[in-house]
């Protein structure tokens, strides 16, 4: 537990207690995610009225997600050399808040218009990235008092609100604008200045690990049972179909109307949070085995997400977002339990790129098999969470 503070923000403010840490930090993601998830649930539809095709829409959201995931290869060592932990946590969140709502100026630019969104989307998930490793290590020291479970599940299911609440918000502005998307990027200004408000509030309140700690062991290397873990989680991702293709069934099928679409994906957002909840407070009560449950939801959702009937459709998508949940809590929770305090940020780093690697290539993957043969498909997704539960194995027995 952090007890005491150094220099001004000893004179100026007491220090926050892990859990205000961790609440104040639920509330930062809230906000910011309703203005990056409120955007990417239209993103292909904003690219196509710019006048880009699907190939466009893929090679911008597809750079995207890339440079939010293998950037963090160097956002992450950095955090750890330098202890800058909250300068990039700001400025990650500050390029979210600028870059989203400024995405409603680009009907009017004509035809530059299209070239601006696409550098915007970009830029906001190089934000995601450059904020990510060094906030999940400070995340990580708050919980560590507390129960790194539970801490990163209250932080999700805070998370998750947000991702939820941002596509329901958008989906009624368009609405209430008679099918115009930019007013609803507009108004994801309000969301994006909380959370850089309170960012800079809770940066007084809780300082980040000193440079003399963090230089200490900046040489060593991460652990073999964390590289274990890193193969692990990136077979689980990249057995895990992506969104976008559930969407794409759902749509193809018939099973879902377009404006439906939205929705599911909001339902899954809250399945995550619930279920970031509960593995989180089962990680704290039985330990990292409770992981054994990703695979599992990872090899369910394709088998139903992918069938022909809208039940099953809507039950393999809450799958699928429940083992998100899981992904983005608990799996980071045992990522700071494997990794000594100074080299988190690193890890967290490294650990995202492999599950970029893996989002890449599962992605390539399943488009590439979906066309051919959906039986295969998830007969070869489930393959990839056996080897994902090999790993695991693997890493546990290490530990």
């Amino acid at each position: 537990m952090v007890t005491a503070v150094t220099g001004s923000a000893q004179t100026n403010a007491r220090v926050l207690t892990p859990w205000r840490a961790i609440g104040v930090f639920g509330l930062v993601s809230l906000a910011a995610d309703m203005v990056y998830e409120g955007a990417r649930s239209i993103t292909g539809p904003m690219l196509a009225g710019l006048g880009a095709s699907a190939l466009v829409v893929g090679l911008v959201t597809g750079a995207g997600e890339a440079a939010a995931l293998l950037l963090r290869l160097w956002s992450g060592p950095f955090a750890d050399r330098t202890a800058r932990y909250w300068a990039l946590t700001i400025t990650g969140y500050g390029l979210t808040a600028v870059c989203v709502p400024l995405l409603a100026l680009a009907p009017v630019l004509g035809g530059a218009g299209l070239a601006v969104a696409a550098v915007l989307i970009v830029a906001e998930r190089i934000g995601k990235a450059i904020r990510s490793p060094a906030k999940s290590a400070l995340l990580a020291e708050a919980a560590g008092a507390v129960g790194r479970g539970r801490g990163f599940a209250v932080h999700k299911a805070l998370d998750q609100v947000g991702a939820f609440a941002g596509p329901l918000l958008v989906a009624g502005l368009i609405t209430l604008a008679a099918g115009a998307v930019w007013p609803a990027l507009a108004a994801l200004a309000i969301p994006g200045a909380a959370a850089m408000i309170l960012l800079i509030w809770m940066r007084r309140r809780f300082p980040a690990p000193a440079a003399k700690e963090t230089g200490a062991t900046a040489g060593q290397r991460l652990p073999r049972r964390f590289h274990w873990f890193a193969v692990s989680a990136g077979a689980a991702t990249g057995g895990l179909l992506t969104f976008g293709l559930i969407s794409y069934h759902a749509s193809q099928t018939g099973r879902l109307p377009i404006a439906a679409v939205p929705v599911l994906y909001a339902g899954a957002m809250a399945a995550a949070a619930v279920a970031a909840l509960a593995s989180g407070h089962l990680y704290d009560r039985w330990g990292a085995r409770v992981l054994y449950a990703l695979p599992a939801l990872g090899a369910a959702a394709p088998a139903l997400a992918l069938s022909g009937g809208t039940a099953a459709i809507v039950t393999g998508t809450l799958l699928w977002g429940a083992a998100t949940g899981v992904q983005d809590s608990t799996v980071k929770a045992l990522v700071a339990d494997l990794v000594p305090a100074p080299r988190r940020a690193t890890a967290y780093g490294v650990f995202a790129a492999v599950q970029g690697v893996a989002l890449l290539g599962g992605g390539v993957l399943a488009g590439a098999l979906y066309d051919r043969s959906i039986t295969t498909l998830v007969v070869v997704l489930a393959g990839a969470q056996l080897f994902s539960v090999i790993c695991l194995a693997a890493t546990l027995r290490m530990r």
